[in-house]
């Protein structure tokens, strides 16, 4: 043994640990907690979800908060250990707790979900646009077909060129067209109200819980599990912190009162000026705008925060437009997943072939804002299969992060979730609850049949979530392996 290896004389357990910690810890800068909290703020959090939860009035506060603590919470420390003890993301998690093919299709998920979830975000900058050129094209849905697949295809074109600006766009992003428009959205608001302007919806005590009309009336719920997703992304960093085991939940709590500050005061803002049967999922946020520049007669403002908006909208897309993909190409071409067409790079390292595919996906799918009549139920059906493949990264997750602390107790970890099992239970049941009520049409949009919502729904979740995926390891081959991968793979093992 070296004296390296030899415990300092008069050590202590304290220091133990932290030797412990040191070994798996990376040769980088430290970063301090509140640093973590603002970087993990600024990737969960966006004005987008407001309308959505607006037309629920105050009950919105104890919509945001039930999954913030069943989900936000169990995710964020439960990805913090594994992150802590297994470099490389989900992939590498369940694919150590439970098998490869399995982490195959955690990774798979991560990346299909972007190919509902791109459609609905640029729903989303068409309607903001059009209150800059015409509000009544925010109904239209040829117009949001039209903007979705220019605005995409020039993202792709824009991505596939390997812009290295594009890194500090979602940074950016946060406050140009979140911290920004969200306070101006909140502080209008509240000076409305303080004239003595009646708010639109009830701001009563009765009012704090949603009403029990079936299970409709609370479908709406599984909408903030996407909008919390993304905290696993940031786990990465846990070994970053001095002092990861009381750095991290400081950190996870000072991110989720802050992610939570900014949902929920803006969509009280939104009730506060628009009723809740006149709100749209996707115009939610400029309707309020309109409403309050309209009410202080500064109307020249409109066109100023649809730019903001769609600044930070774009931005986040073309952040994270090549970021899934590339996590999908890398372990694909180390293990054989996709066949050699989708493997290869364009000149600038790009993975374009995958990029273009998932575009001829995601023009068909912005074709069904055309032929179906309500914006704002194809923008909600988009997002709820979104949600529903997503979910099942973390089902994964949680049952792979248990099996390693049962299977590999004595593994390196800089951080320990408290009370993991407990964590990854309660985790585990909100997923599948969140799950099966996804299936439930919301009670708003009672009118259309519900067996061809859940046809839709489910047709869209075990297609993009299972059966592809299930297809690509059934007929994959020993050649989609590439030479490429096979080097890499000699080389860290070396």
């Amino acid at each position: 043994m070296s004296a390296m290896d030899m415990p300092a004389e008069g050590g202590s357990q304290r220091q133990s640990a932290h030797a412990a910690r040191a070994a798996v810890r990376p040769a980088v800068p430290l970063i301090s907690w509140l640093t973590l909290a603002l970087m993990t703020t600024a990737s969960v959090a966006s004005l987008r979800a407001a309308p959505t939860m607006a037309v629920y009035g105050l009950a919105c506060i104890f919509l945001y908060l039930v999954p913030a603590v069943v989900f936000l919470l169990p995710t964020a420390l439960v990805s913090a250990e594994l992150a802590s003890g297994w470099s490389g993301g989900v992939y590498r998690w369940v694919s150590e707790g439970l098998s490869k093919p399995l982490g195959f299709l955690a990774v798979w998920c991560q990346f299909a979900m972007t190919i509902f979830y791109y459609p609905s975000l640029l729903a989303f900058v068409a309607s903001t646009i059009a209150y800059v050129i015409d509000p009544s094209l925010a109904s239209s849905g040829l117009y949001t077909a039209i903007v979705i697949m220019v605005l995409y295809w020039t993202g792709v074109w824009v991505s596939s060129r390997g812009t290295k600006a594009l890194a500090g766009l979602s940074s950016w992003g946060l406050i140009i067209g979140t911290l920004v428009p969200g306070t101006l959205l909140v502080v209008l608001g509240m000076v409305f109200l303080g004239q003595g302007n009646a708010s639109a919806a009830p701001m009563t005590a009765s009012h704090l819980l949603p009403q029990w009309a079936g299970l409709a009336s609370l479908v709406l719920i599984v909408n903030n599990f996407l909008s919390y997703s993304g905290m696993e992304m940031n786990a990465v960093h846990v070994n970053l912190l001095r002092n990861p085991a009381k750095d991290y939940p400081k950190s996870m709590f000072l991110a989720m009162g802050l992610v939570l500050l900014i949902f929920i005061l803006p969509a009280l803002a939104i009730s506060w000026v628009v009723p809740a049967d006149q709100t749209s999922l996707t115009a939610g946020v400029m309707q309020a705008f309109d409403a309050f520049f309209s009410h202080f007669h500064i109307g020249w403002m409109t066109p100023i925060a649809a730019v903001m908006l769609v600044s930070a909208a774009l931005g986040g897309m073309l952040t994270w437009l090549a970021g899934p993909s590339k996590g999908l190409l890398q372990i694909s071409r180390a293990e054989g997943y996709l066949p050699p067409f989708l493997q290869q790079l364009n000149k600038h390292g790009v993975q374009q072939n995958i990029l273009v595919t998932q575009g001829v996906v995601t023009t068909v799918i912005a074709l069904g804002y055309a032929f179906i009549p309500n914006v704002s139920s194809v923008y909600w059906i988009f997002s709820t299969i979104t949600t529903q493949v997503y979910l099942i990264v973390y089902l994964l997750m949680f049952v792979a992060a248990m099996r390693l602390r049962k299977l590999r107790p004595d593994h390196p970890r800089g951080y320990r979730a408290p009370l993991l099992p407990v964590l990854c239970s309660v985790g585990l049941l909100a997923s599948l609850a969140a799950l099966a009520i996804g299936f439930v049409p919301p009670s708003q949009f009672g009118g259309g049949s519900i067996w061809s919502y859940i046809a839709i729904v489910g047709g869209g979740l075990v297609t993009l979530g299972l059966l592809i995926p299930f297809a690509f390891l059934k007929f994959r081959k020993p050649g989609w392996r590439t030479a490429a991968a096979d080097a890499a793979e000699t080389e860290d093992g070396a």
